[in-house]
């Protein structure tokens, strides 16, 4: 089974930038794409964004033009470039593939 982990968050200041990454034990985005998800304190989760096998990709409208999903051409990583930060971006990012194991999530944390 494919497990996949997540790094790259950290503090920064509103205005600022992060790119997380999505490591993958195997070729995953490929064939099943890949999704970022975020969980903001006592909130539920909250789709971001998803780029497709082939690359189109799709934004939630809160993060559309500030932040980029993309992945290697190799299919076993995947990155979410944020740019122009906001505090409401706040939260533990995910990510996700059909068939592959989620990891622990990396911590956003972006101050006024």
């Amino acid at each position: 089974q494919v497990q996949l982990v997540e790094s790259g968050g950290g503090l920064v200041q509103a205005g600022g930038s992060l790119r997380l990454s999505c490591a993958a034990s195997g070729t995953i985005f490929s064939f099943n794409g890949l999704t970022w998800y975020r969980q903001a304190p006592g909130k539920a989760r909250e789709w971001v964004a998803r780029i497709t096998p082939g690359g189109p990709t799709y934004y939630a409208d809160s993060v559309k033009d500030r932040f980029t999903i993309s992945m290697t051409d190799t299919g076993n990583t995947g990155y979410l470039q944020m740019d122009s930060l906001k505090p409401e971006d706040t939260g533990v990012y995910y990510c996700y593939a059909p068939g592959a194991f989620g990891g622990q999530g990396t911590q956003v944390t972006v101050s006024s």
